[in-house]
């Protein structure tokens, strides 16, 4: 089926020119522009009143339009016609107005001049998130509107200290790297130290939302911090004691809140399982579970797996084991722990070098940690084999050849 564009700009050559390129692209069908917020709106309306099936599933707003200005055109649009995916066609590609436009709504953005790679890229994702969201809603209504669109992958450990906050920082690194939308919670409510690791000094956190029933994009923007990489952290409370407050209820309103904004949903779950953090995992695309090649580590990896299954959280063989602090040495090998826990495999397992992270990590700079590491190598490969990121030229793959399950679990 192809792919409905409605270009959207005042600027007549710019227009023709954004039409052209989009006719290039397989399997687009452009529509008609439309000359100004006015006349998008209004197309936009009438075609709902006849059928949501009849929306484009993308809307390209150039930066030149008018009357209402484009960043308010998208908060317009991204609240009355959510089954549409905006992106914003721009000269400005700071991290400025990036974040400026995800917080109003957007699901993407285009840098000028214009780029055939980056336009298609950009397009085939907010279609793919558009049918996402008209899927669901074809099954469910406007009850499960906020629960569609991104992909959420939550990241708990076995046990203590097994690089659970690591992995999941860097895979979301990863996803924003690849021009993927990213928000990056820290679900490790008592004990979260991912604000440590990305040197974040912060006012707001993730109980700010526990009260809130209605959690809108605004009161969603307010409680997000934007860190320099242009990850969107939701951190975990200073207070210990405050995450008590955030039910599995709250968690599963704060995921879907992000899941409409956001591309990718990266949540670290740590290694104690509250509520909040089950029901992250439950309703999560994909549940990894992280642990060390050592006799505890496994063991307790192997307790987590039950435990979720006794509870009816995951069952064993829709979570995926990852294997840190890997080597060829070690007695317990990959393919040894799957057998054990009876999940799936990542096929990429991290290699053992601290002494690669530990400048970084002592700095609370995880974020520069250099492209050369072995670690960050491993763990892009592991975004890219998740389908979230892909994976760097040359990266280190390691690991055993067990099936790899990424899969939502069935209600």
């Amino acid at each position: 089926m192809p792919t409905r564009i409605l270009p959207a700009g005042a600027d007549p050559d710019a227009v023709r020119s954004l039409v052209t390129l989009l006719s290039q692209l397989p399997d687009a069908e452009p529509q008609p522009p439309v000359t100004d917020s006015t006349q998008l709106v209004d197309t936009l309306a009438r075609l709902t009143a006849e059928s949501v099936d009849e929306l484009p599933e993308v809307v390209v707003v150039h930066e030149r339009i008018g009357p209402v200005p484009a960043l308010e055109l998208i908060r317009e649009v991204a609240l009355r016609f959510p089954a549409v995916g905006v992106i914003l066609v721009t000269t400005d590609a700071s991290p400025g107005l990036f974040a400026a436009a995800m917080d109003s709504g957007a699901r993407g953005l285009v840098a000028l001049p214009l780029s055939y790679e980056e336009v298609a890229s950009r397009v085939q994702a907010v279609a793919q998130w558009s049918t996402g969201v008209r899927r669901h809603l074809g099954h469910g209504g406007a009850d499960v509107l906020g629960g569609a669109g991104g992909t959420v992958v939550t990241v708990s450990g076995a046990k203590g200290g097994v690089g659970a906050t690591l992995t999941a920082i860097q895979l979301a690194l990863a996803a924003q790297a690849s021009g993927r939308p990213t928000a990056l919670v820290d679900l490790d409510l008592q004990t979260g130290d991912v604000a440590s690791y990305l040197d974040v000094q912060f006012r707001r956190s993730v109980v700010d939302l526990a009260a809130i029933t209605d959690i809108s994009p605004r009161v969603l923007a307010d409680a997000v911090f934007r860190h320099d990489t242009g990850l969107a952290l939701l951190l975990a409370p200073a207070e210990g004691e405050r995450g008590e407050e955030v039910t599995d209820r709250t968690a599963r309103q704060i995921i879907g809140a992000l899941r409409s904004r956001y591309e990718v949903v990266v949540v670290d779950c740590g290694a104690q399982l509250g509520g909040a953090g089950a029901a992250a995992v439950e309703t999560a695309d994909t549940a990894l579970l992280v642990t060390t090649p050592d006799v505890v580590a496994v063991r307790a990896a192997k307790r987590t797996v039950r435990m979720w299954d006794r509870l009816q959280i995951r069952k064993a063989e829709e979570t995926t084991v990852v294997v840190n602090r890997h080597s060829r040495s070690t007695e317990i090998q990959p393919a040894l722990v799957q057998r054990i826990t009876g999940t799936a495999l990542a096929r990429t397992a991290v290699p053992a070098n601290f002494r690669e992270l530990q400048a970084v990590v002592d700095a609370g700079r995880l974020h520069e940690l250099d492209s050369r590491s072995t670690v960050k190598q491993a763990l892009w490969t592991l975004a890219g084999e998740l389908g979230l990121a892909k994976a760097p030229e040359g990266a280190h793959r390691g690991g055993g050849r067990g099936a790899v399950g990424f899969r939502r679990r069935k209600e």
